[in-house]
């Protein structure tokens, strides 16, 4: 099974932003997208369990860098060229503009995506 990352449904174009969503890709939901520089993922995260994001995600960065805030208060930049593994419990922040391909648990992962959505399309 295989997929071009151009050809994975877009979920939302709005702001810079461009989420693109598969569910079922195998037994994971696979994303494509690309976050300009600043993109702060707390504030989209509020209202969900201890407002972070409940889904585990493993992946690569294309291009850009993104640091990871953990629910234990450690964190880490994932940059361009690095393959990581994000568990459970977490928020984001893009520090440099980001192109990344995650692979996610599905139902976790289509719960925080249609809550970030709904975040961004309201405001």
């Amino acid at each position: 099974m295989k997929i071009n990352k151009e050809t994975i449904p877009t979920v939302m174009n709005k702001a810079g932003m461009l989420l693109r969503s598969l569910q079922n890709f195998g037994t994971m939901t696979v994303t494509y997208n690309e976050l300009p520089a600043g993109t702060n993922f707390s504030p989209l995260l509020k209202g969900l369990k201890n407002n972070h994001c409940h889904s585990t995600h493993y992946g690569t960065v294309l291009e850009g860098a993104i640091r990871i805030n953990y629910q234990d208060g450690t964190e880490e930049l994932i940059c361009q060229g690095d393959l990581f593994y994000i568990p459970a419990g977490h928020t984001a922040f893009v520090e440099k503009d980001l192109k990344i391909i995650v692979f996610s648990t599905s139902k976790e992962h289509h719960e925080v995506m249609n809550h970030v959505v709904k975040q961004i399309t309201h405001n």
